[in-house]
């Protein structure tokens, strides 16, 4: 894999920084902010409001902003002319600094620069980069700035930017990561899964990128379509289903004088009471279509039924009823 990205990928590799981040991708880098950090901005700056980001206008966040703020007081930024850089002038040097691809250096060879992979190159690599969701709360809309990824635990920050960047072309504004460890062992289940622990990285996107079959973005016809073809492909509902009453089967169920409520069992009563609810519902409709003839009677109308066929590529055909009176 990295003999073909040094081969044909090489326009990929540069060092220029991002172009400045649109105002929907502030208020993601935002919404994203660390919990504890979210809340030191508040007790410090106060509370941001819904939808809008805490950024200066030059597209700093509050740590990026004190950070410039500290080393002009104490005269260490850079100087252009005598004077020194502007926060915007700084800033574009951090991303430039930031978004900067590692791992690759430019060489002059004939006239001609090109780019090189500096280290030893691996071939074959066994690692797998999944793409998920986004964690996404229940009534908030979704974030098309940032992107999630389970990586194995050995893959770095950098390694992912580089990744993204080289391979799709993707920029990246920030990645942030964590570890999630799987459940210690106990005395029922004393083997530790390994399967679910796994790293997951957040990352900032610089253009917006929309997750594809989103049921939440899809209308309700197409949803419930979706819907049926994962059930009917993966039987989701009805995995889950069995897995309740073998629960309820070999826990409750071995307890004295308890008993499975409907819709887990099947008992006389049960079966009896949904013959009762669907004849009162089938005698409801006849005589709603009853009372729905008489008045096409006083009318003097023509009565047609129509005859719905359960035969492929058959239209539907009319009968004509006579009028008849009592």
């Amino acid at each position: 894999m990295m003999q073909c990205f040094a081969l044909t990928a090489r326009r990929f590799y540069s060092s220029k920084p991002p172009a400045i981040l649109p105002e929907a991708a502030r208020i993601a880098r935002t919404t994203s902010t660390p919990l504890a950090v979210r809340l030191r901005r508040r007790k410090r700056f106060g509370p941001t409001a819904v939808g809008t980001s805490d950024s200066t206008p030059e597209g700093l966040t509050p740590t990026e902003f004190a950070r410039y703020r500290r080393l002009k007081a104490t005269k260490k930024l850079k100087e252009i002319d005598g004077e020194q850089i502007t926060d915007a002038q700084w800033i574009e040097r951090l991303n430039e600094r930031r978004s900067r691809v590692r791992g690759f250096r430019t060489v002059q060879r004939g006239g001609v620069e090109e780019t090189e992979v500096v280290g030893r190159r691996v071939y074959l690599p066994n690692i797998i980069i999944r793409l998920v969701r986004n964690n996404t709360l229940k009534g908030e809309p979704y974030n098309p700035y940032e992107a999630t990824f389970r990586i194995p635990k050995s893959v770095t920050k950098t390694d992912l930017r580089s990744y993204l960047l080289a391979v799709y072309g993707v920029k990246t504004t920030y990645i942030r990561t964590d570890n999630y460890i799987a459940p210690a062992p106990s005395k029922r289940n004393p083997a530790r899964k390994a399967f679910k622990t796994y790293k997951r990285a957040v990352v900032g996107l610089v253009d917006p990128f929309y997750y594809p079959h989103r049921l939440e973005d899809m209308p309700e016809k197409e949803k419930g379509e979706r819907e049926q073809w994962i059930e009917d492909n993966f039987q989701i509902m009805a995995t889950r289903a069995t897995k309740k009453y073998e629960m309820l089967r070999l826990t409750k169920g071995q307890s004295k004088g308890w008993n499975m409520k409907e819709p887990m069992a099947t008992k006389r009563s049960h079966i009896l009471r949904l013959v009762a609810e669907r004849r009162e519902k089938r005698e409801g409709l006849i005589v709603d279509q009853v009372r729905q003839w008489r008045e096409m009677r006083k009318k003097g109308k023509t009565i047609t039924l129509e005859l719905a066929k359960k035969v492929t590529e058959t239209p539907a055909t009319q009968k004509t009823v006579p009028v008849t009176t009592n």
